[in-house]
Protein backbone atom coordinates (compact mmCIF):
# COMPACT_ATOMS: atom_id res chain seq x y z
CA UNK A 1 0.00 0.00 0.00
CA UNK A 2 1.09 3.60 -0.99
CA UNK A 3 1.66 5.94 2.08
CA UNK A 4 0.76 9.09 0.25
CA UNK A 5 -1.31 9.61 -2.86
CA UNK A 6 -1.04 13.24 -4.30
CA UNK A 7 -3.67 14.17 -6.68
CA UNK A 8 -2.34 17.43 -7.98
CA UNK A 9 -2.62 18.83 -11.86
CA UNK A 10 0.21 21.34 -11.47
CA UNK A 11 3.26 18.87 -12.06
CA UNK A 12 5.83 21.40 -10.72
CA UNK A 13 4.18 21.34 -7.31
CA UNK A 14 3.38 17.82 -7.37
CA UNK A 15 6.80 17.25 -7.92
CA UNK A 16 8.00 19.54 -5.23
CA UNK A 17 5.52 17.89 -2.66
CA UNK A 18 6.67 14.36 -3.89
CA UNK A 19 10.31 14.90 -3.03
CA UNK A 20 9.80 16.67 0.12
CA UNK A 21 7.53 13.57 1.55
CA UNK A 22 9.81 10.85 0.00
CA UNK A 23 12.79 13.02 1.94
CA UNK A 24 11.21 11.77 5.12
CA UNK A 25 11.14 8.48 3.74
CA UNK A 26 6.81 8.24 2.75
CA UNK A 27 6.20 6.09 -0.42
CA UNK A 28 4.54 8.56 -2.54
CA UNK A 29 2.68 8.51 -5.60
CA UNK A 30 1.34 11.32 -8.30
CA UNK A 31 -2.24 11.24 -10.30
CA UNK A 32 -2.87 14.30 -12.17
CA UNK A 33 -5.90 13.66 -12.89
CA UNK A 34 -9.70 12.47 -11.36
CA UNK A 35 -9.53 9.17 -13.70
CA UNK A 36 -5.75 8.23 -12.79
CA UNK A 37 -5.90 8.87 -9.41
CA UNK A 38 -9.37 6.41 -8.62
CA UNK A 39 -7.31 3.60 -10.20
CA UNK A 40 -4.51 4.65 -8.27
CA UNK A 41 -6.25 4.14 -5.27
CA UNK A 42 -8.29 1.26 -6.00
CA UNK A 43 -5.33 -1.12 -7.66
CA UNK A 44 -3.10 -0.19 -4.53
CA UNK A 45 -4.54 2.23 -2.00
CA UNK A 46 -3.06 4.92 0.49
CA UNK A 47 -2.65 6.00 3.81
CA UNK A 48 -3.35 9.40 3.24
CA UNK A 49 -4.93 11.40 -0.32
CA UNK A 50 -3.64 14.66 -0.86
CA UNK A 51 -6.32 15.86 -3.00
CA UNK A 52 -6.53 19.56 -4.99
CA UNK A 53 -10.22 19.83 -6.02
CA UNK A 54 -9.60 21.63 -9.67
CA UNK A 55 -8.68 18.89 -12.03
CA UNK A 56 -8.57 18.96 -15.93
CA UNK A 57 -11.03 15.88 -16.06
CA UNK A 58 -13.00 16.50 -13.22
CA UNK A 59 -14.19 17.71 -9.47
CA UNK A 60 -11.64 16.54 -6.80
CA UNK A 61 -15.09 16.75 -4.34
CA UNK A 62 -16.46 13.31 -6.30
CA UNK A 63 -13.30 11.79 -5.51
CA UNK A 64 -13.46 12.58 -2.03
CA UNK A 65 -16.68 11.41 -2.23
CA UNK A 66 -16.17 8.24 -4.21
CA UNK A 67 -13.10 7.20 -1.40
CA UNK A 68 -15.79 7.89 1.07
CA UNK A 69 -17.83 5.37 0.10
CA UNK A 70 -16.34 2.66 1.65
CA UNK A 71 -12.82 4.07 3.30
CA UNK A 72 -11.73 5.75 6.11
CA UNK A 73 -8.55 6.67 4.70
CA UNK A 74 -7.17 10.23 5.74
CA UNK A 75 -8.03 12.66 2.89
CA UNK A 76 -6.46 16.31 3.20
CA UNK A 77 -7.80 18.54 0.63
CA UNK A 78 -5.65 21.57 -0.54
CA UNK A 79 -7.12 23.99 -3.13
CA UNK A 80 -7.07 27.36 -3.98
CA UNK A 81 -10.10 27.65 -3.39
CA UNK A 82 -10.54 29.96 -0.26
CA UNK A 83 -14.24 30.24 0.00
CA UNK A 84 -16.13 29.29 3.20
CA UNK A 85 -18.51 27.09 1.08
CA UNK A 86 -15.96 25.17 -0.66
CA UNK A 87 -14.19 24.08 2.93
CA UNK A 88 -17.53 22.86 3.78
CA UNK A 89 -18.14 20.96 1.11
CA UNK A 90 -15.12 19.08 1.17
CA UNK A 91 -15.24 18.48 4.90
CA UNK A 92 -18.66 17.58 5.07
CA UNK A 93 -18.05 15.19 2.35
CA UNK A 94 -15.68 13.52 4.88
CA UNK A 95 -11.98 15.61 4.59
CA UNK A 96 -9.88 15.39 7.49
CA UNK A 97 -8.43 18.78 6.63
CA UNK A 98 -8.59 21.59 4.02
CA UNK A 99 -5.36 23.46 3.28
CA UNK A 100 -5.60 26.91 0.84
CA UNK A 101 -3.06 27.24 -1.93
CA UNK A 102 -0.23 28.47 -1.39
CA UNK A 103 0.75 26.57 1.69
CA UNK A 104 4.16 26.85 3.47
CA UNK A 105 5.80 23.25 2.99
CA UNK A 106 6.79 22.97 6.09
CA UNK A 107 3.08 23.53 7.62
CA UNK A 108 2.00 20.57 4.88
CA UNK A 109 4.96 18.30 6.28
CA UNK A 110 3.86 18.79 9.95
CA UNK A 111 -0.44 18.34 9.23
CA UNK A 112 0.70 15.04 7.17
CA UNK A 113 3.36 14.18 10.16
CA UNK A 114 0.03 14.89 12.17
CA UNK A 115 -2.33 12.82 10.70
CA UNK A 116 -0.47 9.29 10.61
CA UNK A 117 0.58 10.22 14.13
CA UNK A 118 -2.99 10.67 15.15
CA UNK A 119 -4.46 7.73 13.01
CA UNK A 120 -1.68 4.99 12.80
CA UNK A 121 0.10 5.33 15.95
CA UNK A 122 -1.91 3.13 17.70
CA UNK A 123 -3.12 0.59 14.91
CA UNK A 124 0.45 0.27 13.68
CA UNK A 125 4.06 -1.17 14.20
CA UNK A 126 6.93 -0.26 12.41
CA UNK A 127 10.80 -1.69 12.93
CA UNK A 128 13.04 -0.62 9.99
CA UNK A 129 12.06 -2.04 6.74
CA UNK A 130 9.04 -3.79 8.60
CA UNK A 131 5.29 -2.56 9.02
CA UNK A 132 2.62 -3.99 10.94
CA UNK A 133 -1.06 -2.89 10.60
CA UNK A 134 -2.57 -4.56 13.52
CA UNK A 135 -6.27 -3.19 11.65
CA UNK A 136 -6.19 -5.12 8.68
CA UNK A 137 -3.36 -7.54 10.44
CA UNK A 138 -1.01 -7.37 7.33
CA UNK A 139 2.36 -7.17 7.68
CA UNK A 140 4.88 -5.51 5.13
CA UNK A 141 8.65 -5.88 4.57
CA UNK A 142 9.55 -3.15 2.03
CA UNK A 143 5.92 -2.12 1.74
CA UNK A 144 5.56 -5.79 0.51
CA UNK A 145 2.69 -7.54 2.00
CA UNK A 146 4.25 -10.62 3.93
CA UNK A 147 1.24 -14.01 3.89
CA UNK A 148 1.37 -15.07 7.29
CA UNK A 149 -0.78 -17.53 9.43
CA UNK A 150 -2.98 -15.88 12.21
CA UNK A 151 -0.52 -17.38 14.88
CA UNK A 152 2.37 -16.26 13.28
CA UNK A 153 1.00 -12.52 13.16
CA UNK A 154 0.08 -12.75 16.46
CA UNK A 155 3.35 -13.84 17.77
CA UNK A 156 5.33 -11.11 15.95
CA UNK A 157 3.15 -8.66 17.07
CA UNK A 158 3.62 -9.66 20.80
CA UNK A 159 7.12 -9.90 20.01
CA UNK A 160 7.70 -6.19 18.66
CA UNK A 161 5.26 -4.76 21.50
CA UNK A 162 7.79 -6.05 23.59
CA UNK A 163 11.04 -4.93 21.61
CA UNK A 164 14.13 -5.61 23.80
CA UNK A 165 12.43 -7.62 26.43
CA UNK A 166 13.14 -11.15 26.65
CA UNK A 167 9.86 -13.25 27.13
CA UNK A 168 9.65 -16.51 28.31
CA UNK A 169 8.36 -19.45 26.47
CA UNK A 170 5.37 -19.67 28.90
CA UNK A 171 4.15 -16.53 28.99
CA UNK A 172 4.63 -16.18 24.78
CA UNK A 173 2.75 -19.48 24.86
CA UNK A 174 -0.13 -18.58 26.86
CA UNK A 175 -0.82 -15.63 25.36
CA UNK A 176 -0.83 -16.93 21.32
CA UNK A 177 -2.25 -20.50 22.09
CA UNK A 178 -3.77 -19.85 25.53
CA UNK A 179 -3.22 -21.57 29.03
CA UNK A 180 -5.91 -24.43 27.82
CA UNK A 181 -4.75 -25.34 24.10
CA UNK A 182 -3.65 -28.82 22.82
CA UNK A 183 -1.00 -27.68 21.26
CA UNK A 184 2.24 -28.77 22.65
CA UNK A 185 5.14 -26.25 23.33
CA UNK A 186 7.09 -27.08 20.08
CA UNK A 187 5.00 -25.33 18.52
CA UNK A 188 6.04 -22.31 19.61
CA UNK A 189 9.48 -22.76 18.65
CA UNK A 190 8.56 -23.92 14.71
CA UNK A 191 6.14 -20.89 14.20
CA UNK A 192 9.85 -18.82 15.55
CA UNK A 193 11.64 -20.39 13.02
CA UNK A 194 8.75 -19.58 10.22
CA UNK A 195 8.27 -16.06 11.60
CA UNK A 196 12.18 -15.75 10.86
CA UNK A 197 12.08 -16.87 7.18
CA UNK A 198 8.95 -14.78 6.65
CA UNK A 199 10.96 -11.22 7.51
CA UNK A 200 13.50 -12.26 5.91
CA UNK A 201 16.20 -13.98 9.04
CA UNK A 202 18.28 -16.83 8.61
CA UNK A 203 17.04 -19.25 10.84
CA UNK A 204 20.60 -20.53 12.09
CA UNK A 205 21.70 -16.73 12.81
CA UNK A 206 18.91 -14.14 13.63
CA UNK A 207 19.80 -10.77 14.17
CA UNK A 208 15.87 -9.66 14.56
CA UNK A 209 14.34 -12.79 17.02
CA UNK A 210 16.96 -14.30 19.07
CA UNK A 211 16.58 -16.98 21.42
CA UNK A 212 17.70 -16.98 24.84
CA UNK A 213 18.28 -20.02 26.03
CA UNK A 214 16.50 -21.77 28.84
CA UNK A 215 14.26 -18.45 28.85
CA UNK A 216 12.51 -17.49 25.67
CA UNK A 217 12.74 -15.15 22.79
CA UNK A 218 13.60 -11.31 22.66
CA UNK A 219 13.07 -9.28 19.54
CA UNK A 220 15.90 -6.95 19.05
Amino acid sequence: MTDILIVEDNRELAGVLRDFLRSENYTVSVAENAEKALSLYQRYGARLVVLDIMLPDGDGFLICEKIREDSNTPILIVSAKTDKEDKLTGLNLGADDYIEKPYDIDIMLAKIAGIFKRRYSLDELTDGDIRIDKVNRTVYKNNVPVEMTAKEFDLLVLLLENKGRTLSKEYIFNRIWGSDSFSEPQTLTVHIKWLRRKIGESPGNPQKILTVWGVGYRYL
